[in-house]
């Protein structure tokens, strides 16, 4: 098996692996310590069971996900609303998504060289597009995997040696918490594991790789779990490292103390190697953020998802431009990244639920098509997440 075979799973790990997961996890670790786990754990496997539909969809029919919205629903009344909620959803929102990719990157590197947060996410956005333009599918996914593959590797080995209270974390993982103080946390922890254009963006993945390299699909399932897996661990050993650090002590985790979590290994040099974690999973969400705003936005519209076509290329230049503005705002980069996170969470029950109509009645699933089993483990994501938001909302 070819290498350019094997890694669409892990570009979906590189997607919500970015700044969003960093600061969350951290902020979860800090305040609540290991008492939100089970909101990681939930969001890691209602992942694994969506983007495994999303695999089957785009496997089944050649197909992202809005491209075969836009040929099942032929009803205008029907097809025009969906077109207006992907573009909406995901393209527009996307851009939202995108300034907090680049913040979070430019807050790592500004703690180094302070060049401010603006000048550093116009450096990450010129870099992202740079990457982009030249349309070389395999390039970015190498890019991606290696990116993803330094920042795990700073936050894994960090904790490995810093002397992790094991009967501390145990406890607290045997304790859950949910109330009103850590509804936004949780559903951040939710947003930023369970990303709605990731769904679109591993259905496109699919199809074009199969089209070019066919293998079983199994074979795509597989390597999708066990990548989701992996970046959920990552997540944890992320949260973990705040909680050795912050949860219990007298400091405040915030934007200028994020770099405290690597001391125990890295001591004075531990900002350093922060900044590069943080510029690796930066630079990952700040190019599948645009990507996968090009493929829903462009199959929606019912045109070319070619990474060298004008209109593919529009439209991951406009998120990208629209992210770089936002940097320059001066919005407060800690709290933007976790509201992202949060809205996320709030979308996320819409696109589930087209997609477990799309998993139910699209002509083409055939032996793919859902069964009673990822029916009821759909709804139940849906379900709760929903609970959650309308408690957040109107509690």
């Amino acid at each position: 098996m070819s290498q350019s075979r094997t890694k669409s799973g892990y570009i979906i790990a590189a997607a919500f692996i970015g700044p969003g997961t960093v600061t969350t996890a951290s902020l979860a670790g800090a305040q609540f310590g290991f008492h939100l786990v089970w909101a990681l754990v939930f969001s890691v496997l209602a992942t694994i069971v969506l983007q495994d539909m999303a695999v089957r969809l785009g496997f089944a029919t050649g197909k992202g996900m809005s491209e075969a919205l836009h040929h099942q629903f032929r009803l205008p009344w029907i097809k025009y609303p969906l077109v207006l909620l992907v573009v909406g959803a995901i393209g527009v929102g996307n851009a939202a998504y995108e300034s907090g990719n680049l913040t979070g990157a430019a807050l790592g590197l500004n703690n180094i060289v302070a060049l401010g947060i603006g000048p550093w996410g116009g450096v990450m956005g010129g870099l992202a597009a740079i990457l982009l333009w030249r349309g070389k599918y395999q390039l970015i996914e190498n890019v991606l995997v290696a990116l993803v593959a330094i920042m795990a590797l700073v936050f894994v080995v960090t904790f490995a040696v810093s002397e992790p209270d094991w009967s501390g974390m145990l406890s607290q993982i045997t304790d859950p918490v949910i109330n009103t103080e850590s509804l936004t946390t949780i559903l951040a922890l939710i947003g930023t594991t369970i990303v709605p254009y990731n769904l679109f963006l591993h259905a496109s993945l699919i199809a074009r790789q199969q089209q070019e390299h066919s293998q079983p699909a199994s074979e795509y399932r597989r390597q999708s779990g066990i990548a989701i897996g992996l970046g959920g661990l990552i997540t944890l050993v992320i949260m973990a490292t705040a909680m050795q650090t912050f949860f219990g002590q007298a400091d405040a985790l915030n934007a200028g103390n994020l770099p405290a979590q690597l001391a125990p290994l890295l001591g004075p040099y531990a900002e350093v190697f922060f900044a590069m974690g943080m510029f690796a999973a930066g630079l990952t969400s700040a190019i599948t953020a645009p990507l996968a705003a090009a493929y829903a936005v462009c199959g929606a519209l019912n045109k070319p998802t070619d990474l060298t076509s004008v209109w593919f290329r529009a439209v991951w230049g406009i998120v990208l431009v629209a992210g770089v503005v936002a940097t320059l705002t001066g919005t407060k980069p800690l709290y933007a990244i976790l509201f992202a996170q949060a809205a996320n969470g709030i979308l996320l029950p819409i696109i589930a639920l087209l997609l477990l109509y799309m998993m139910n009645t699209h002509p083409q699933l055939g032996a793919l098509r859902n069964r009673l089993t990822a029916n009821v483990l759909g709804a139940s994501v849906v379900a709760l997440i929903v609970g959650l938001t309308y408690q957040k909302l109107f509690a």
